[in-house]
């Protein structure tokens, strides 16, 4: 079942009305005294169904959790549409672009927010595991750049976290010294790809994606990365890998 509804966020921007998602499995009413895990995703509006994504294709959450029928409750938000917006809940860095100029990141507002406001009200009002072993991230783009900064600089909320095609080009540089700053459990588990059709002709992305994934490694974080064949920066291409992630995330 998913359930839906309105939120603001003050600490962001108060003014914007945006859809929260939450999915829980068939199981979950059939089981009345059972606990489930809580993966949080980035981007809620393109995570379950088609009709209410961006770009009129999401990843298709909705149907792969009820057919596979995985015990797990998926929590999400949608990003502010507005302006370059979301370009800032989603940057843990202050950065410039060539076409937006200076950006100045809101990132950790974003993830305190998240951990200290909708995690709190998720798990006071369903039945979850709120304990970090059971508390999963992941993200695409800017979202799979927040899901790498959620595993580095909250690894006491989160043990396990799915960055797929993360907008490393934020700053490269700090992303290494984020990962390098982070305090990692040693059960921290990591999935990170990127599809081949994104690097062809980006020589400072492959760069980037090969440093982060050193970093990782150095790090001992239990780590599955991934050069997806024909692999593009889209939803349809995201949706191809959620069994992929799924199953790196012990699901």
């Amino acid at each position: 079942m998913l359930h839906k509804w309105e939120i603001t966020i003050p600490s962001l921007f108060p003014e914007v009305s945006r859809r929260a998602y939450l999915y829980v499995p068939d199981c979950y009413e059939d089981d009345p005294e059972r606990r489930f895990p809580v993966l949080y995703m980035f981007d809620g509006h393109n995570i379950f169904i088609d009709s209410e994504a961006a770009f009129g294709t999401s990843w298709g959450m909705y149907d792969y959790m009820n057919q596979t029928k995985t015990p797990l409750i998926i929590a999400a938000v949608a990003c502010n549409p507005v302006g370059n917006a979301r370009l800032r809940e989603y940057s843990p860095f202050s950065h410039v672009t060539e076409s937006l100029g200076d950006i100045r990141a809101l990132g950790r507002t974003t993830m305190e927010w998240l951990v200290n406001d909708f995690k709190p009200f998720i798990d006071a009002h369903y039945r979850t595991l709120p304990d970090r072993e059971h508390t999963l991230i992941a993200g695409s783009s800017m979202g799979g750049l927040m899901a790498l900064y959620a595993i580095s600089a909250y690894n006491g909320v989160f043990s396990r976290a799915a960055s797929l095609s993360p907008s490393l080009w934020v700053s490269p540089a700090k992303v290494r010294t984020m990962i390098k700053r982070g305090r990692f459990a040693p059960d921290t588990c990591i999935y990170m790809d990127y599809g081949a059709q994104e690097m062809g002709n980006h020589k400072q992305t492959r760069d980037a994606l090969f440093a982060t994934t050193q970093a990782l490694f150095a790090r001992g974080v239990d780590l599955t990365a991934r050069i997806v064949p024909g692999g593009t920066h889209s939803e349809a291409s995201w949706a191809q890998r959620v069994p992929v992630f799924m199953k790196c995330l012990g699901f």
